[in-house]
């Protein structure tokens, strides 16, 4: 098999054997190319090439193979031991302690190096079919011994001689891989065999012993290979048995730890996650459940009891009734296909139907809807991988949570899985409902996120997948009825004015897709370009008002005239709208298309003449005093006062500045957890008042201040302000107050004399206070009661008894 590795980390393989000197060797064991199945070709010499990265030059020196114990071997020796060198031992303790970080990818490895090796065997068998004699077949079998604790995997590709198992699995001097890919690049195929060296020894994640079986059509022999994880050492000797016609048998002898690793069904899991897409069968030998036909002899016991007692009640004869039939299942073990799933990416677009991209999407991703569309396109030149997207036909349950893994997209090097968790190195964030596989075969099989974050191939990866997505969406948008692309824009339209805050490149493809409703299309979606070509001539602002909904934006009072007078208004009724809008700044390939928010300072309606303009000076000279005084009342809680043109029904309206938050997005950030108070109150837009000089409520202010009433004309510009608070969008800083104020004009509506009222709760208010400082007067200070006086009475002498009498 072939022994694949990442460039990056046996770069650094180099640096730690250097400074390893002759320290002691560690318990790690093999070394080599990339695996056991994948052998050298024929009477190949050894190639000053170890461990290439796709570029061809060499990351680690050159370490020969250890000589064998004994000076001179025999012809045919019973066994041979050999030893490894320091520098082997320190480089696989790398590989299988740091460089793979899940252990369930060895069996993905061992897969993929039989693989190759029966890409091999295939390409000689087309200039020298006697390869195939004896074994037709080309697959992989993988059977496992729970008892035993051992798995095994089988291939019947081209195999190994004793020279190639000691060059192969004996050193990492030379690379059968490397050297095959060197052969097969003069001739134009460089797909069969990978160029990563460290896969066979991933083995020792699970095992704890090795052996490897292996016979070569070119040798008459078979040959086992055996080491062990706590040796330095591995033996080599013939085969006793002969029973491979060709190919190789690896068997582990598994871990306590990984005693897992021999369950069928875990078996069959990791291949449907890994190796689903091998070109080659798998089959694992499993246990099935046969049905077979069985008598009940309990229901046919109570059916012939029944039977009897009838025709005794009958007097007649009784008879054996059919015997009740039962279905019973035997536990049958037979080698079992579990990659019958095809790689539809590999095949040209034009032969694959939409059935047949459905059900693949339906299969892989686990969706139960048929993708909305779909595209496939493989990409070649110095960098060739291909690919297929999909824009699924609703959003998951987790859409809402930006910062979890969608895990959308399944990335596959050589038709090997390699994982699904590298979503943002392969896709911006707001792409992230986009699901899709990318195959690749200038990666390696080993990738990690650091080299996923380093590598050039990705930078292009990435950018074809945005490109091919907009794309996608583009030509969605544009079929006639466009109910795909409602569908769509409803599961998905946030993610899209996401990106075009998040994704500057492209964010005038991706304004092309926004959808909004409008006072003209208060019931359908619009896009840009529509409201575009609706637009008035000489019309250079494209107007929108946000707010909660579309209810909301209508009844607001920036939008009064404008609606009147057929200006449309687009209507942005979700929180990220405002935001997106606001970096989409301006609409057109040259800009000519700003977009205005209508809750903002110097928004006009039209343009004015020379007559309509003296006439609005004339107005604002005239409600001079009005604007005084409103600025006087209300003090620092508005910049400054202002007569409107842009006002019909309502009395005034709080704009704000410019340059800050407006009411709907000062209440979105409000509402944030984490929200930092210093910058709401560097972001808040200041208020300002614009008032509406034909409204009566402005005409009636203008009229107390003429009757030097400032105090009514006070209140009412109290209640007006807090007023416009609520119809602009703003928060009421006490409601209590507002409400007490708004309780009183119902009172005086349903003829309440208020004036009376205030009078009596004044005296009543009197009254209390004096009755509470005459009960907090101190008691010495009340007039004492005066002592009851003794009245003088005059003595009487009597000298008879008066009761005798």
């Amino acid at each position: 098999m072939l022994l694949r590795g990442s460039s990056s980390r046996l770069g650094q393989a180099r640096a730690h054997t250097a400074a390893a000197g002759a320290a002691r060797p560690l318990p790690v064991l093999l070394s080599g190319p990339r695996g056991v199945a994948s052998a050298l070709l024929s009477g190949a010499s050894a190639a000053p090439s170890p461990l290439h990265p796709a570029g061809g030059r060499s990351l680690l020196p050159l370490v020969a193979r250890a000589a064998a114990t004994d000076a001179a071997a025999p012809a045919d020796p019973a066994e041979e031991t050999f030893t490894y060198q320091a520098e082997v031992d320190r480089l696989m303790d790398m590989i299988v302690n740091s460089l793979y970080s899940n252990r369930e990818v060895f069996l993905r490895e061992l897969i993929s190096n039989a693989s190759d090796a029966l890409d091999k065997a295939r390409f000689l068998a087309v200039t020298d079919p006697t390869i195939m004699n004896g074994r037709e077949e080309l697959e992989i079998r993988i059977s496992s011994d729970p008892a035993k604790g051992t798995l095994t995997i089988e291939d019947s590709g081209i195999g190994m001689s004793r020279e190639q198992l000691l060059s192969n699995l004996g050193t990492i001097a030379r690379s059968g891989t490397r050297k095959f890919m060197e052969a097969m690049a003069s001739k134009g195929d460089t797909n069969l065999i990978g160029q990563f060296g460290v896969g066979f020894y991933s083995a020792f994640l699970v095992a704890d012993r090795v052996t490897v079986q292996s016979k070569s059509p070119e040798d008459s022999k078979q040959w086992v290979w055996e080491s062990s994880a706590g040796s330095h050492q591995y033996k080599l000797k013939e085969d006793s048995a002969t029973d491979l016609v060709r190919g190789t048998r690896i068997t582990l002898h598994l871990k306590e730890d990984a005693a897992e690793m021999s369950d069928p069904v875990r078996i069959t899991r990791l291949i449907k996650q890994y190796s689903q897409f091998i070109a080659f069968p798998i089959k694992v030998y499993a246990p099935k459940k046969e049905p077979r036909k069985a008598v009940d002899e309990e229901a046919t016991k109570r059916k012939q009891e029944a039977a009897d007692k009838k025709a005794a009640e009958e007097g007649k004869e009784t008879k054996p009734v059919e015997p009740v039939m039962k279905t019973e299942y035997d536990e049958v073990w037979d080698w079992r296909l579990e990659n019958e799933n095809k790689p539809i990416w590999t095949r040209s677009p034009k032969d694959v139907s939409d059935v047949a991209y459905n059900d693949f999407f339906k299969t892989t991703f686990g969706e139960f809807l048929d993708p909305l569309a779909h595209v496939h396109f493989n990409v070649e030149g110095t960098i060739e991988f291909s690919a297929i997207l999909y824009l699924p036909g609703m959003a998951p349950f987790e859409q809402q949570n930006m910062m979890q893994r969608s895990k959308s997209i399944k990335l596959y090097v050589k038709r090997v899985f390699i994982s699904d968790e590298f979503d943002e190195d392969l896709m911006p964030r707001y792409l992230s409902f986009v699901k899709g596989v990318v195959d690749s075969g200038d990666l390696p099989l080993n990738v990690s996120r650091e080299i996923l974050q380093e590598s050039r191939i990705v930078r292009v990866i990435r950018k074809q997948l945005v490109r091919r997505s907009i794309e996608m969406m583009e030509e969605l948008a544009s079929k006639e009825g466009g109910e795909d692309y409602k569908t769509f824009w409803e599961a998905f339209g946030r993610q899209i004015k996401y990106g075009i805050v998040e994704d500057t490149e492209n964010r005038e493809r991706l304004s092309k897709l926004l959808r909004f409703y409008s006072s003209k299309s208060e019931d359908t979606l619009t896009s840009l370009d529509q409201y575009v070509s609706r637009m008035r001539p000489g019309q250079k602002q494209i107007y929108y008002m946000a707010a909660d909904s579309v209810e909301a934006a209508r009844a607001a009072p920036f939008v009064e005239a404008m609606v009147a007078k057929g200006i449309e208004v687009l209507y942005l009724t979700e929180p990220i709208d405002e935001a997106c809008v606001t970096n989409l700044g301006k609409y057109d390939k040259e800009g000519q298309y700003e977009l205005t928010d209508v809750s903002k300072e110097g928004v006009s309606v039209e343009a004015e003449n020379e007559e309509e303009k003296k006439a609005s000076e004339a107005v604002a000279k005239e409600m001079q005093p009005v604007v005084e005084f409103l600025k006087k009342s209300l003090g620092e809680r508005v910049e400054k006062v202002t007569v409107s043109t842009r006002l019909l029904d309502s009395p005034c309206a709080l704009v704000t500045s410019k340059f800050g938050w407006s009411a709907n997005m000062e209440r979105i950030m409000r509402s944030q957890a984490l929200g930092d108070a210093r910058a709401m109150e560097y972001m808040k837009g200041r208020k300002i008042m614009e008032i509406n000089p034909k409204h009566d409520i402005i005409s009636g202010i203008k009229t107390l201040l003429k009757e030097k009433d400032e105090d009514r004309a006070r209140d009412l510009s109290e209640l007006l302000y807090e007023t416009a608070l609520i119809t602009s969008g703003f928060q009421v800083d006490s409601p209590k107050d507002y409400a007490s104020k708004v309780f009183t004009l119902m009172k005086i509506a349903l003829g309440y004399d208020i004036l009376a009222e205030a009078e009596q709760g004044v005296q009543e208010q009197a009254a209390a206070a004096a009755a509470a400082q005459a009960a907090a007067a101190p008691a010495a200070a009340a007039p004492k009661p005066e002592a009851p006086k003794a009245t003088p009475v005059d003595a009487e002498v009597v000298s008879e008894d008066p009761w005798k009498q």
